[in-house]
């Protein structure tokens, strides 16, 4: 079983990410932003997380700063999701340590597929 962390402060947009990459084979754990992430990924295995950028409390920049920080995470793939689409949005998700930026509305396909790319696996495909 693979864990995929969706951390995103809109409820509706966590339900939609979770209908595309849940698999019987996966785990699907949400947090509302990446204070809650954090306190949730610490002590619990966690394969990849799907991180929005504009969220309160920590947006996703910080999030993916603090995950490359933490010894146990820092080798976690993470997937930056936004509505941000300029050039130097998905730069800055890539200094702060994101293997991966896509833009919203995602492709759900693509989504699928790079998750899939990254874990492994996905009976839905």
């Amino acid at each position: 079983m693979k864990t995929v962390m969706i951390v995103d402060d809109a409820s509706t947009v966590r339900m939609f990410h979770k209908m595309l990459v849940s698999t019987p084979d996966r785990i699907i754990e949400e947090a509302e932003n990446g204070v809650e992430a954090l306190e949730k990924a610490i002590g619990t295995q966690v394969d990849l997380f799907l991180v929005d950028v504009n969220m309160p409390k920590m947006d996703g920049y910080r999030l993916c700063k603090e995950i490359r920080r933490n010894e146990a995470l820092r080798a976690v793939p993470i997937i930056m999701v936004s509505t941000e689409s300029a050039n130097r949005d998905a730069e800055r998700a890539y200094q702060c340590g994101a293997n991966y930026y896509m833009t919203k509305p995602v492709d759900a396909d693509m989504l699928k597929l790079v998750v899939s790319a990254v874990i492994g696996g996905g009976s839905n495909e």
